[in-house]
This record gives C-alpha cells, sequence and structure tokens, in this order.
C-alpha cells in the first residue's frame, strides 16, 4: 500500500466544482489533493456541456466568471477579435469542450499549492474512509493504472462528484429518488406528465418514487464535411429500440404544447405524404433536431443535448436507476449501454430504409467532431450524470428557495455563498407511455435569480470536516436548478474558501464563520445576492457593500 504525503484539503473529483474549491482554497494558502476517476478533468464542460446552462448572466461570478473570461481571451487570441469563433463563443459561454479542458488545466497549473492524481478510483464503501471522532482522518483509492491501493490524508474533505460517493462513504444521510408532493408541497413534485412549454396533462399523481432524472451523454456534433466523421454502427445494434421514431417523423407527432393542433386527419395526411418524400406538415422538427437539441460552438461544431420535443432522443430513462448507489462496474457497464444506445440511434436514423429519405438524408450531414476526444473515438469520455445522491443537509433547498414570493424576489438567505438562477428543470425518469403526452417527469418550470444559502453544503451528520458542493442538500426538484455547472463551480469555491477558514479557526463545518466566507468570497469577485440594477454600475468595493447591506437585511 502507498501512503502519500498529508493535505490541507482532498477533494474527490475534478469536476468544475472540485477544480474551484481547490483554487479557492489556493489563494488563501492552502494545499489540495484532488483526485479523480477518469484520465480527464473538467467534468461536464469538458465532455461537451458547451451551452452555459444559466438563465441570467452576472448571476454567478467569482472563478466561474474567470473561467468564462479565459474562455473569451483564447478565441480571441487565437482567431482574432472580429471573428466567427469569438462571435460564436458567446462572450466566453459558449466553448469547445478541448477549451473547456485547456482552460481548467491553466486555472490548474497557475496554482502549484494543488496535486491532481487522475486514475485514481474511490469507491464508496465506509472502510475506504478512516473516520474518528467525528473527523475524516485519511482516503483509500485503488490507482487504476497499477492496481495498488493508495492512501491519502488530509485535514479537511469535499465531495465533488456527481454521484455522492464520498458522503455516502462518510455516512452521511441523503436522498434518491423524487419526493410527492405531499413532503414539501412543490411545483412540480412527484409524478407529472407535461407538454412541453404546456399543461400539465393526465397520469400528473405528483407521487414520490425512486425514479432518477435521464442521462446521456453531450455530444459535440459538426456538418463540417472537413471536420465530420461518420458514426458507427455500435457491435450490440438493437433496431427495436428506436423503431418508435418511425412513426413519430412520419406523422409529425411531437411532445410540445403545438401538438394539440395536429389533428387526427392531418396526421394520415402526413403518413401519405411521407410515402412520397414529403416532410410532414406542419414540420415542427427538422431531422436532426429530432434527434437532440443544438447549439452552436465554435468551429462548426454544436452541443448536442437531448431534444424536449421529442419522446426518443438521446437520453435513456429508466434504465439508469439504480446508477447512483451502484458499483463502478455497474457504472461503467451502463456508460457502455448509453454509449452504444446514443450510437445505435444516429445509426438508425441514418440508415433504417423505413425512415423517409428525407430524414435520413438530413441526419447524415452530421458526425462526431474529428479534433474532440481523439483518444476515444472522438465521442464525450463522461456522462451526464444530472442527479445522483442528494445529501441532507443543514439546509434543504427546495423549490420555494427559488420561487418569488410576495415581495416578487425568492427569499434572501443571510449565509449566501453565491447567487444562481436556472429553471426548475429535469430530464424524463421513464420511457415512452401508451396514452401519455410526454415522458413522465420531463418537466421546466420558471424561477427567479436566487441566493444559496451555506447550509446545502454542510451534512446533517456529525462529520466535522466534510462539505459536499456538488451532492448538495436539496428536494429533486431543488436540486433541478441548482445542478448547474455555474452554480456548482460557485459552490465550489464557497466549500474552498470555507474550508480553508475551518482550518485556521480550528472549528468543523457547521461552525465556520460564515461572514468571513461571504467576505472572502466577495474578495474574489463572487456574486452573492443578484439584483440587475447593481450589476456592473458602481465600483468592486460599491458592489460588494451592496451585496453585503442585501445579505443583512
Amino acid at each position: 500500500m502507498m501512503v502519500q504525503s498529508k493535505f490541507d484539503l482532498i477533494i474527490v473529483g475534478a469536476t468544475p466544482a472540485g477544480i474551484a474549491a481547490a483554487i479557492a482554497a489556493a489563494r488563501l494558502g492552502r494545499t489540495s489533493l484532488i483526485l479523480e476517476r477518469t484520465a480527464y478533468i473538467g467534468g461536464l464542460p469538458a465532455n461537451g456541456l458547451g451551452a452555459t446552462d444559466i438563465a441570467t448572466r452576472g448571476a454567478t461570478g467569482g472563478i466561474f466568471l474567470e473561467f468564462v473570461e479565459r474562455v473569451k481571451a483564447h478565441y480571441v487570441k487565437s482567431y482574432g477579435p472580429v471573428t466567427d469563433q469569438v462571435s460564436d463563443c458567446d462572450d466566453g459561454y459558449h466553448f469547445e469542450p478541448s477549451v473547456a479542458e485547456n482552460v481548467f488545466n491553466e486555472l490548474i497549473q497557475e496554482n502549484p499549492e494543488i496535486t491532481v492524481l487522475t486514475r485514481r478510483q474511490f469507491d464508496f464503501e465506509p472502510d475506504h474512509l478512516s473516520i474518528r471522532d467525528g473527523i475524516i482522518k485519511s482516503i483509500e483509492v485503488t490507482n487504476l493504472q497499477t492496481g495498488l491501493k493508495e492512501t491519502h490524508y488530509g485535514q479537511f474533505f469535499l465531495d465533488a462528484t456527481y454521484e455522492g460517493d464520498l458522503i455516502a462513504a462518510a455516512g452521511v444521510p441523503f436522498f434518491v429518488g423524487r419526493e410527492g408532493k405531499e413532503v414539501y408541497g412543490e411545483l412540480g413534485a412527484g409524478r407529472v406528465y407535461k407538454l412541453w412549454r404546456g399543461p400539465e396533462c393526465d397520469g400528473t399523481t405528483n407521487a414520490g418514487d425512486n425514479a432518477i432524472q435521464a442521462f446521456n451523454y453531450r455530444l459535440c456534433l459538426t456538418n463540417d464535411p472537413k471536420l465530420r466523421v461518420r458514426v458507427s454502427k455500435p457491435s450490440n445494434y438493437n433496431r427495436k429500440e428506436f423503431s418508435s421514431l418511425v412513426l413519430d417523423v412520419t406523422t409529425g407527432i411531437h411532445t410540445g404544447v403545438d401538438v394539440l393542433k395536429l389533428s387526427p386527419e392531418q396526421m394520415q395526411e402526413n403518413i401519405r405524404r411521407s410515402k412520397m418524400n414529403l416532410k410532414p406538415v406542419p414540420n415542427h422538427l427538422n431531422a436532426i433536431q429530432r434527434l437532440s437539441s443544438m447549439v452552436k460552438l465554435p468551429n462548426n461544431k454544436t452541443d448536442a443535448n437531448n431534444q424536449h420535443f421529442a419522446f426518443i432522443s438521446t437520453d435513456l430513462p429508466e434504465e439508469n436507476w439504480p446508477y447512483p448507489t451502484s458499483s463502478w462496474a455497474w457504472r461503467d457497464a451502463f456508460c457502455q449501454r448509453m454509449r452504444e444506445y446514443t450510437e445505435g440511434l444516429f445509426y438508425f436514423a441514418q440508415n433504417d430504409p423505413e425512415l423517409p429519405q428525407w430524414f435520413r438524408d438530413e441526419c447524415n450531414e452530421w458526425g462526431w467532431a474529428k479534433d474532440e476526444y481523439v483518444d476515444n473515438d472522438h465521442f464525450p469520455r463522461q456522462l451526464y450524470v444530472r442527479e445522483g445522491r442528494r445529501m441532507k443537509g443543514k439546509h434543504i433547498f427546495t423549490v420555494y428557495d427559488a420561487l418569488p414570493s410576495e415581495n416578487g424576489r425568492p427569499p434572501i438567505h443571510h449565509d449566501s455563498v453565491t447567487a444562481s438562477h436556472y429553471a426548475l428543470d429535469s430530464h424524463a425518469v421513464r420511457k415512452r407511455e401508451p396514452g401519455r403526452v410526454h415522458l413522465d417527469g420531463f418537466i421546466s418550470y420558471p424561477c427567479a435569480p436566487y441566493t444559496v444559502p451555506y447550509g446545502v453544503m454542510v451534512p446533517d451528520a456529525p462529520i466535522k470536516n466534510l462539505l459536499a458542493p456538488v451532492p448538495v442538500s436539496a428536494s429533486h426538484i431543488g436540486f433541478s436548478t441548482l445542478r448547474m455547472e455555474p452554480c456548482w463551480m460557485a459552490l465550489g469555491q464557497a466549500a474552498g474558501v470555507a474550508a480553508a477558514f475551518c482550518l485556521q479557526d480550528g472549528v468543523a463545518a457547521a461552525d465556520v464563520d460564515v461572514a468571513k466566507v461571504q467576505d472572502e468570497l466577495l474578495n474574489q469577485e463572487a456574486v452573492l445576492f443578484h439584483d440587475p440594477k447593481i450589476w456592473g454600475r458602481d465600483s468592486k468595493e460599491t458592489f460588494k457593500s451592496i451585496q453585503l447591506a442585501a445579505l443583512r437585511v
């Protein structure tokens, strides 16, 4: 067994949150060890999520905003200030996967206090942590390159995994699945069938269950012939999985509210049109949009996500339910299953003779980008785990923390460590069911810029030196807005600062002076409270004082 040196912080997961935590702590003179299971750092932004999920730019700042600014600077430096690449990067909020990975590497390399070890697997059984008197002393991981066990000692520990493995091993209580509406009285709780951008419909019971929202791969697609790599037929191709797409394409049916205008007679007419290789009327989705929703990235690439208007897309509901609490062997097998499903979907759309020729031709314009993921056959190396375990913390974030109250804004948490804003957004949990207007759980509801309290990262357990900036404490619906990378990065930054002050003052995570944490976060240009009337209009010191005043109201 190899024993490594002791670090101030040990961070499990080289996700953006884990990286931000290490950088924030380094700025306070603290050393960090980041343990990452894969061979790569950067989490989902380095694996296809190039269209930043943020509804109000300016609601989240700090290291996240530094990342965004560096992305833009890369495109300006590489291509010139007045170029398509700079325009398509959208001020740094849209980026290629390889660019995100490079920016994260630069940020790490600028801080010698940070050590990163990749291909280190943490299995979440309790015997892989040493805990005495509520204090985690060490962590045991497997070096996947050598097969040897390693023990690493730290004074403070952070769970920056998408799965929540560290909190589970530490014995912290957690939630999985969906609460019923009776638990918190939340909008969108439990079982919900909802037309996209439309009303809730038959089948909605709001009953709780153990369902986990669907995962997928965020694909980097291109229709540039010089850059495009064709999609190959996967070895375990199963045509039956995709055959329902034929009727969807030929009838024009979809899951958006506009489908209410599509009569049975028009669907039959569309089937007749299909036999003449004509598109349905109205044609709500073009061919590639049947498979994925796409946001343009620089250099003729796209961030291709699941299509919200489709019954069958790149999400694979139901089969991922065991993922959060399963072994890495099970997870790896599921990742391979997801890859083959995704490849199979595109192969079917591009080649199946039952699909109209126009549809196949349009789909065949697209393929993988040949200069991304070159060591993985141009396919993303990391699965989009939208939701794993959710820790039970000192504060459980629910929809009421994100929805405006009578005064027109969500509640202001005095212990806020970041502001944030994205819709209450969750993906499907079940596959297509007869008679249902959409997939169960595929929902989105608007909210407003909100504050996130420090307590969502603090375990409701007698563990003194642990914070969880990614598997945060929230209901399923509350988590559906917190789970975006800008918010996670901001929480990671806050966790790094809080851990540094815990060590400095010799206190537990639950007892840190939050006012000191907030002051330092503002020094690091985080945003703790967002109001568009004050954003960017005053000096740094004035802006800081306004934020502090708002939090003290």
